[in-house]
Order: C-alpha cells, then structure tokens, then sequence
C-alpha cells in the first residue's frame, strides 16, 4: 500500500512537471528557421517590417544583403504585409532630383546651328595672293559667297557659312555626261548650313546644248530658295575640244542652252564668264542678263567696260576655315537690302 502510494505521488509529480516544460524555456526560445525556404535574409519575418535606422546593422542579413536591396526585394514565397513607411530613410539620403532630358544624349547627337536664317554675315576670308583694288574694293561689299567644286574635298559648310559665305555656287555638271561627285553631298550640307546656293555647269562647245541642257536638268534638282542656275562659259585649254567656234554660233548654242533651262526652272539664268571669252564672244550680248564676272586683278568696270553684273569673282585664292586649300570668293554688287530683294525676286 504504502509502496503504490509513491508511485502515485510519483506520477502525478511528473504530469506537473510536463505541463510547466511546454510553456517555460522552450516557449521563450528562437524558432530555427525553416530548410524549406532560402532567401539573402535568412529567417525573413512575415510581418511587416519596421524602418531601421541607417548605420544600423540589419539583423540576420548575409555580409552579401544591402539593408535597401533586402527591404525592397521581397522574398517570392513568403506573403508580406503591408509596405512599411519609408519616410525615416528619404530624410536620412534625399532622392536625387530627376535629370532633365537635355543631359540624355539622343542616338545621333544634334549639333546646333550656328547661324541665323537669313543673316548675312561679314567677310572673314584671307587670301594667299591678296590685291590691292582700292577704293572699289570688294570688302566695301556686304554680301560675299564661294564657288566650290570635287576640288575643295570635303567642306565644313557650318564653319565656312560663319567666315562670309552667304552664297555658294556648287558645280554639278561639265558637256553632256559628267557630273561633279560632290555635287549632291555639297547641294544638301549647304543648304543646310544656312547658305543660298544655286548650281553651275560647265559648257562643253563639242556637245550639243540640248543635250549638255537635259544633263543638267536631270541632276540639279528644282527646289524652292534655289539661286538662278549659272552657265560657265570660257576657253578650256585642258579640253580635248580644240575648235574655236565663230562668235555666232557660240551666242546660238548659249541661247538653246538658257531657255531650256529657264523653261524647267522658272528662272533666268546667269552668264559666268572669264575676260579673254568675253572679250571674243560677249562683248555687247545679252544684255538683258545677269552676269557673274571673273576679275582677280582689277575691278570689273576696268575689265569688262559697261557691263551690269550681280556676281563679281574678286579672287581664285581664298583661304577660309571649313575648307582646306584655296577658295574662289565672289561677292554680291548692293547691300543687304538689295541682297534680300533680289534673292526674293529671282529664287525658285
């Protein structure tokens, strides 16, 4: 009897003693975390959680884990709560402010302008054989302009259009089938740098003006701004066309050539022409055309007596930024408002 009651009192002794186990130190004890779930924040609480200071080590984060990446990435397999407020963080590094969209640079960079449409800028040019035309000096002038030809190589139209050149006359074609190579490179980037630019041909005396016409007309294009299409003519020594053609005949395939062209044009053309040509061929014709006049060594007046001009080639060496080698320089006979009246009356 008595032996039982110890084993009574002994049983119901270990009853209480495991009752006080599951709620004592195994209660207050870290739950390991679970093997079935990985993640950089090893034991990532379900519950929201609270802002932590900066500086402050964020508790159970691999040496890896940044306190921000671990905040803002949540864990794939574990259902968060509600975000926490951030404000504590904003204050302690401030948001940088937006970069505005001029500092973004765009696949193919806009280089700007560096002129004004319509402005007419003053003469900048040097001149390897400078002369001394007096007071009928051509920088007395205001509007002054370049010819160009495959012979410049490649141009700087931006840097050459703020040196003076308001205008250029770009060769596009010599007889019946040659066309100037850089002509289409040299139409489009002048006129886009700003200049006025009009287009020449060279006339060949063995073709045809019908011909050398239909050329011309199929590779100059017809565009609104356009200055008059120019005929050059002159002696070419370096031609394999050696025959002197009589006076009459040259004024003949001259004429075909120009109405063919003011025809598809709209505009009169002009005559280009060097002192000895003129001389032979010119003298007291066409008078109701413009003229463009080569005289690098005295004024056009003294040269080509009584003749009106628009274009006055003053030198064939020019030095300009924005194109390397000597230049051909030319300039307007007026001033600006002449320049503009007469641009408004005659382009395209």
């Amino acid at each position: 009897m008595r032996f039982s009651g110890v084993l009574v009192l002994l049983s119901a002794c270990l009853a209480v003693a495991g009752c006080t186990s599951s709620s004592g130190l195994d209660a207050l004890a870290p739950t390991a975390p679970s093997m079935e779930k990985t993640s950089s924040i090893i034991g990532m609480p379900s519950a929201p959680v609270p802002p932590v200071e900066i500086g402050a080590a964020a508790p159970q984060a691999t040496p890896q884990a940044h306190a921000l990446t671990a905040m803002a990435a949540p864990r794939p397999d574990v259902e968060l709560g509600p975000v926490p407020s951030r404000a504590p963080i904003d204050e302690a590094i401030p948001e940088p402010a937006p970069k505005p969209i001029a500092l973004v640079a765009p696949e193919k960079p806009v280089r700007a302008s560096p002129f004004v449409a319509g402005e007419v800028y003053g003469r900048r040019f040097r001149d390897a054989k400078p002369i001394n035309f007096g007071k009928a000096s051509p920088k007395q002038l205001a509007v002054h302009g370049v010819d160009v030809s495959r012979w410049q190589g490649e141009i700087n139209w931006p840097k050459l259009r703020t040196q003076g050149a308001n205008f250029a006359y770009i060769k596009a074609t010599d007889g019946g089938d040659h066309l100037d190579p850089m002509f289409k490179k040299n139409w489009r980037a002048a006129g886009e740098a700003g200049l006025r630019r009009g287009a020449y041909h060279f006339f060949y005396w063995c073709r045809t003006a019908g011909e050398q016409a239909d050329w011309f007309i199929r590779n100059v294009p017809k565009v609104a701004g356009a200055l008059p299409p120019v005929i050059d003519v002159e002696y070419n020594g370096e031609s394999r066309c050696k025959r002197r053609l009589s006076r009459e005949t040259v004024l003949e395939k001259m004429q075909v050539f120009m109405d063919r062209l003011e025809r598809h044009y709209g505009q009169r053309p002009i005559i280009y022409t060097a002192p000895d040509f003129y001389r032979d061929n010119l003298r007291g014709e066409f008078l109701d055309y413009p003229f463009w006049l080569r005289s690098v060594a005295a004024h056009p007046e003294k040269v080509y007596p009584g003749r009106k001009w628009v274009f006055w080639q003053y030198s064939g060496s020019g030095l300009s930024h924005g194109v390397k080698g000597q230049i051909d320089l030319n300039v307007f006979r007026g001033s600006k408002a002449q320049w503009h009246a007469w641009v408004a009356k005659t382009s395209g």
